[in-house]
């Protein structure tokens, strides 16, 4: 399977994440996601009054120095580290 597959397969399970998960968590899922699919963070950032656009968006931006890929592997890597923690709570 190649990194794109597993990527996909990922952002699939990654949606069946306890509802738990940590808006962290879900904040850095996001930045990766944003970073393998869209690239470097291509918008303003949102205002003050508008949280939680701003906390994606300083997700995104976060992580705008990664590759596409390493962007992929890292979204993957923190999915399945997700999902071992849900399993073992």
């Amino acid at each position: 399977m190649g990194l794109q597959e597993e990527f996909e397969e990922y952002a699939e399970k990654a949606k069946t994440l306890p509802e738990n998960t940590t808006n962290e968590n879900k904040l850095i899922l996001y930045g990766l996601y944003k970073q393998a699919t869209v690239g470097p963070v291509n918008t303003a950032r949102p205002g003050v009054f508008n949280q939680r656009d701003r906390a994606k968006w300083d997700a995104w931006k976060a992580v705008e120095g990664k590759s596409k890929e390493e962007a992929m592997g890292d979204y993957i890597t923190k999915v399945k580290q997700l999902q071992e923690e849900a399993a073992a709570a």
